[in-house]
């Protein structure tokens, strides 16, 4: 097998979150990724630490990706469909990587936690969405209901909780437009 030396950091990360969408957080073992980038699993301990810092790895590529997207998202679109660009690229990236987005959001051991400048970065894209809505003064505490709406949802939507019939992508719009016009309101009553 080759040495850890023809082995990126890159390419073991990307391992990892492929094994985490297809075999789900019990399927990530290091093992698993040493079988997938072609190492002895001792080999993949000289890059990371533990698994917890695998997973910490994997969180932390998973919110860089997302920033990058939800920006992307948010720069395309009017100041009136800001938020809904947003949240309608929240709500595709968790289907792409359901399980790296659920694991991202959920509670995580210390050595998996992102880093506080990858966490306020995913976060800009949504508190400047939110800024354009509400303005500065009010912009973080937008951003929180917008983001705390869409992890609500999307964790009900990805787990199956919505039983009751309907259109999903019907609701979901239809939250989407509730919760703009709702901080629109919102500024125009202070």
């Amino acid at each position: 097998m080759p040495t850890p030396d023809r082995t990126s950091l890159e390419l073991i990360v990307s391992a990892a979150r492929g094994i985490l969408e297809r075999s789900g957080a019990d399927g990530l073992t290091m093992q698993a990724v040493a079988d997938r980038v072609g190492v002895k699993a001792p080999s993949l301990y000289k890059r990371v630490r533990n698994r917890d810092a695998l997973v910490g790895l994997v969180v932390e590529a998973t919110l860089v990706e997302l920033a990058v997207r939800l920006e992307r998202a948010r720069v395309s679109v009017s100041r009136d469909d800001v938020v809904a660009a947003v949240a309608r690229e929240f709500r595709a990236f968790a289907h792409e990587f359901p399980v790296a987005y659920a694991v991202s959001v959920g509670p995580l051991p210390e050595d998996s936690r992102p880093a506080r400048e990858t966490l306020a970065a995913t976060s800009a894209p949504i508190i400047d969405a939110a800024a354009s809505v509400v303005g500065e003064q009010h912009a973080l505490e937008a951003a929180r209901t917008i983001t705390s709406w869409a992890n609500g949802f999307l964790g009900m939507e990805l787990s199956g909780s919505f039983q009751l019939g309907g259109d999903i992508d019907a609701a979901f719009d239809y939250g989407v437009d509730i919760l703009q016009r709702a901080l629109v309101v919102s500024v125009s009553e202070r």
